[in-house]
């Protein structure tokens, strides 16, 4: 009888107990290997779609909100448990990060637009939209009136062609003036006034902000990027391999499955990206067979601070290994090298 009645509280408890572990969310999150997309439907150039056999694949980490019991997966193979502040950094809100991890997946598009059209010796052009929020310090007055993701427009109705137009205009004015800011928030454009403040920096006066220029990449040939949803830089370099072979009309897969990751730059610099291990992984569950890995060059103070850190393309190599799969890893420092490699 005392069985019979303990176990009446006691599953009830553990029923409790589990409901809470899963659904009850704490401030980590759990990494993990994501997907591996086709672009082919995510691209098209000249409203032509790529018929072409193969596929050029982006490829991403997932991430989750953890709880009690799913943070213990931080343990699995290729899992990684990050706190909030490892994965937003000076950012403060899911509405801020998701508005950054926008901006740099538009910006990393245009960067692969410049750089095909250039490397295919087409037109383009540069338009300068205005100076970009990327984070607000604690002392700003316009810490709860600006957001990160913000596109500033103009000051006191004065619009400028750079970013540094943009500073030397702030410098000039007096600290403690209120002025006036026009910025655009999720294509609304709205208006706000706050004094500036003395910059820790130089002592002159200033937002309190950090900024990039907001540009956009016009052609004369369209080009339509969907990218549905999927934020951060680093799938610049395989936009442009997609976008160039379009262009060119150039089949340089052959009928490869063909995956990868790094940050493009105009000058077609591949840089390093996170979690290449878990893209690695995603890559080889969808079939690839070569994956373009950035061997990027490790600064020394970094490596002296760091001395067991890895590039990139070790680090995709060591995940290959683990996994036991039949996935060419590729190093590349350059656009051209994947370029070369392909038409080998």
């Amino acid at each position: 009888m005392k069985q019979k009645k303990r176990l009446n509280w006691l599953l009830p408890l553990i029923l409790v107990v589990l409901v809470l572990g899963v659904a009850v969310p704490i401030p980590y999150y759990i990494e993990s290997p994501g997907d591996a997309v086709s672009l082919s439907k995510m691209v098209t150039v000249d409203h032509q779609e790529d018929k072409e056999k193969g596929r050029f694949m982006l490829t991403t980490v997932a991430i989750r909100r953890a709880t009690p019991l799913l943070y213990f997966m931080r343990f699995l193979p290729f899992h990684e448990g990050v706190t909030k502040a490892e994965l937003y950094g000076e950012v403060e809100s899911n509405q801020e990060f998701n508005n950054l991890q926008q901006y740099y997946m538009t910006s990393s598009v245009n960067s692969a637009i410049e750089l095909a059209f250039k490397t295919a010796g087409e037109n383009y052009q540069t338009e300068y939209n205005g100076v970009y929020v990327m984070s607000i310090t604690k002392n700003s007055k316009f810490k709860n009136l600006l957001q990160p993701g913000d596109t500033i427009i103009s000051l006191n109705n004065q619009r400028f062609k750079s970013s540094k137009e943009f500073i030397d205009y702030v410098k000039k004015q007096k600290i403690g003036e209120t002025i006036q800011v026009k910025f655009k928030r999720q294509g609304v454009e709205k208006t706000v006034k706050a004094p500036l403040i003395e910059m820790e920096a130089d002592k002159k006066a200033g937002l309190g902000i950090s900024l990039v220029d907001d540009t956009t990449i016009k052609t004369d040939i369209p080009v339509d990027v969907n990218t549905d949803k999927i934020g951060g830089p680093s799938a610049g370099m395989m936009f442009t391999l997609e976008i160039y072979s379009q262009l060119k009309q150039q089949d340089l897969r052959r009928g490869r499955e063909i995956a990868g990751t790094g940050t493009i730059a105009p000058d077609g610099t591949v840089g390093r990206i996170g979690g290449i291990d878990k893209k690695v992984v995603a890559a080889s569950k969808e079939g690839a067979t070569i994956f373009f890995a950035p061997d990027d060059e490790i600064d020394p103070a970094i490596k002296k601070k760091y001395p067991t850190i890895k590039t990139n393309y070790e680090e995709a190599k060591l995940a290959a290994e683990k996994i036991n799969t039949k996935m060419k890893i590729v190093p590349i420092k350059t656009f051209q090298d994947a370029i070369t490699y392909l038409e080998k």
